[in-house]
């Protein structure tokens, strides 16, 4: 499996929507992620334009790193960290922008940096958040928060 992680591997969540006009081959790699096959960041960018659609790639570096007793099990786990952090923010695919193993006490160290990416219909960010009915929270309430008086 390390050898499909390398620098430019793409990774894209389950169940991401396509255009119909663009079908991107993959294949499994861990819980909800696929590995896409033949295309990098670029390829994808182009291919996402042409179809009238957008894959922003997001400029802040966002890095893993893990030890382990093997080479394998370090890289999976670095690289399930990113994926974890990019759950976290919403966004559907990682573009890996560098892959390096040392060893640290003896042991095999693999240090990754992607950085996020999120494809969609709309040229603009998270849109879809704003069709979701959000509940208003007010900036300030009436209610005041009861004083105690200490002897």
């Amino acid at each position: 499996m390390s050898e499909k992680l390398t620098t430019g591997t793409l990774l894209i969540e389950e169940g991401v929507v396509f255009p119909e006009s663009l079908q991107v081959e993959s294949e499994p790699y861990s819980n909800g992620w696929r590995i896409v096959k033949e295309l990098d960041g670029y390829g994808l960018d182009r291919k996402m334009s042409e179809a009238g659609w957008t894959c922003f790639y997001m400029a802040e570096e966002i890095k893993g790193s893990a030890v382990a007793l093997d080479g394998e099990k370090s890289l999976c786990k670095a690289v399930n960290q990113i994926l974890t952090k990019l759950k976290l923010e919403r966004f559907n695919s990682l573009e890996i922008t560098e892959v390096d193993t040392k060893r640290f006490l003896g042991l095999p160290q693999t240090i990754i940096t992607a950085h996020a990416r999120h494809i969609q219909e709309s040229m603009f960010l998270f849109d879809w958040m704003k069709t979701q009915q959000l509940q208003p929270v007010p900036a300030s309430t009436d209610k005041r928060t009861p004083s105690y008086d200490l002897p």
